[in-house]
C-alpha cells in the first residue's frame, strides 16, 4: 500500500502544480501581472478545497493524497511570498499591503467556508 501511496503523491501532487501553472497563467493574461491576481485565486481556491477535505474528515490516507498532493501542489506560499517581495521592491506599498491582507483574511474565510461545507456533506 506504501508504494501505491508514494505513486499517488507524485502524479496526483504533479497534477496539482501544473494545475497551479495554468490557472495563474489564465488570470493573469486577463489582468495583467501589476497585481499577482492569479496566485491570489490560486490560494483562495486552495484554501476553500483545503477547508473542505478538513471538513470531510477523510482517512489518513485520503487526507494526505488530497490535502498534501493535490491541494498543497497546488497553492503556493513561496510565490505568495516572492511576489510580495516584489511589490515592495518596485515601491507598491498599496498592492504590497493589499495582497497580504486580502490574501490572509480571504484564505481564512475560504477554509472555514470550506471546512463548513465539508462538515455538511
Amino acid at each position: 500500500m506504501i508504494v501505491v501511496l508514494w505513486v499517488g503523491m507524485a502524479l496526483i501532487g504533479g497534477a496539482g502544480s501544473v494545475l497551479r501553472f495554468v490557472v495563474d497563467g489564465a488570470i493573469a493574461s486577463r489582468t495583467g501581472r501589476a497585481f499577482p491576481f492569479g496566485t491570489l485565486v490560486v490560494n483562495i481556491s486552495g484554501a476553500v478545497l483545503l477547508g473542505l477535505v478538513t471538513g470531510l474528515a477523510f482517512s489518513h490516507d485520503r487526507a494526505l493524497l488530497v490535502g498534501t498532493a493535490a491541494v498543497g501542489s497546488y497553492t503556493t506560499f513561496s510565490t505568495w511570498m516572492f511576489e510580495t517581495q516584489r511589490l515592495g521592491e518596485d515601491r507598491q506599498v498599496q498592492n504590497l499591503a493589499a495582497n497580504i491582507v486580502v490574501s490572509l483574511v480571504a484564505g481564512i474565510a475560504a477554509a472555514a467556508l470550506g471546512r463548513l461545507i465539508g462538515s455538511h456533506l
